[in-house]
């Protein structure tokens, strides 16, 4: 059938067939570089294709929506003697002049991590230095930089910029859009895992989407897609969890808690969006003495004022608002790939661009 191994590939075939079978035309989002890694790595999108499923990616790679000024913040604190720790995919996204990684080839002090774990141990090592920690991801991750600003034993010299967005005030701005005609969406599995079920509620309520939370099986993504061409026949328009061995209606209420302690909804922009309220985490009052943005307000000041356009050709912004496929923009393939990126959908392994071109059989 196709070159994946599946628990049952019988399920999978009828599945196919019943959504080949109601011969209807959707499209569907999803919001998940993992999901999307699935699609393309298992051979699953052309077969969703033939039984009338269209599959786009949305703002699903939290590298790829952080924006140029928010790296050239991080490039600025580097280049002014501060140890910049960040996890991978993010030294290689372009401020407005360098990455991290070039400003690390120039002598910055900039560190990959695993885990804010790293840089509690770093900072002890040299209390001398100021070190601070890119907080970066959607709900899945923040917990994780929640759990580094209520560490009662942090040492001082310790600081966080916080890059953390969250995902349902962006689909509702997807959804008030209206620049793609959705048919349903499928939800992250591991941002649900984090925040329930409840805080999508408004999607089918208000926008009359039918929606899905799943896993990230090939057959997870499969039946995400037949459940919601059931709907859309149907004339329904419901949330339906079917990665219930992880994610709870209520979610990660420990979790959840740290969060709403560290963190404060503030309205920012993403890259290839304008700026979307709520949609990010601000470090709270109360941890203002870790807030890297206040404690180096003032190298910092001139960044805000900078024009920071996107790399020239790089169309990243509308692969990520599921506007158009990585293909077609003109610099994929060409002078742009994953040893050459141009825009971060090719950097992060979690872009659009990067998983086609690693995944894809034909990649231009």
């Amino acid at each position: 059938m196709v070159e994946f191994r599946l628990r049952d590939r019988n399920i999978a075939r009828k599945a196919l067939d019943a959504l080949a079978a109601m011969k209807q035309e959707i499209t569907v989002m999803h919001v998940c570089g993992t999901h999307q890694d699935t699609l393309v790595r298992f051979g699953i999108e052309p077969l969703l294709k033939e039984a009338g499923v269209s599959i786009r990616q949305g703002p699903g790679c939290p590298v790829c929506v952080t924006t140029g000024r928010e790296i050239e913040a991080a490039v600025t604190l580097a280049r002014k003697g501060k140890v910049i720790a960040s996890f991978g995919d993010m030294v290689k996204v372009p401020g407005k002049d360098m990455t991290l990684s070039e400003v690390r080839s120039r002598g910055g002090d900039v560190r990959i991590v695993y885990s804010p774990t790293d840089v509690i141990k770093m900072a002890e090592r040299e209390p001398d230095r100021e070190f601070v920690f890119l907080g970066i991801g959607f709900e899945t991750t923040a917990p994780t930089t929640s759990a580094l600003l209520l560490d009662e034993k942090l040492p001082g010299n310790i600081s966080v910029m916080s890059y953390h967005r969250t995902v349902p005030p962006a689909l509702r701005f997807i959804a008030e859009a209206g620049e793609v005609k959705l048919d349903g969406l499928i939800q992250p599995g591991h941002v649900s895992m984090v925040i329930g079920e409840r805080p999508y509620d408004f999607i089918s309520e208000e926008f009359g989407l039918p929606q899905v939370i799943a896993g990230f099986e090939p057959l997870d993504l499969i039946m995400a897609c037949l459940e919601i061409a059931r709907q859309r026949k149907e004339g329904k328009a419901r949330l339906v969890n079917i990665y219930g061995r992880v994610v709870r209606p209520e979610g990660n209420r420990e979790a959840l808690s740290a969060m709403e302690r560290t963190f404060d909804p503030i309205d920012i922009p993403w890259r290839g969006f304008p700026t979307i309220p709520g949609s990010g985490l601000g470090i709270s009052k109360e941890f203002d003495d870790r807030d890297a943005y206040l404690r180096f307000e003032d190298e910092l000041s001139d960044v805000w004022e900078m024009d920071i356009p996107e790399p020239p050709g790089c169309r990243c912004g509308e692969v990520l608002r599921g506007l158009i496929d990585p293909k077609e923009c003109p610099l994929f393939g060409k002078a742009c790939a994953p040893n050459t990126p141009v825009g971060p959908c090719m950097v992060s392994r979690e872009g659009s661009c990067n998983i086609l071109y690693r995944w894809g059989k034909d990649p231009v």
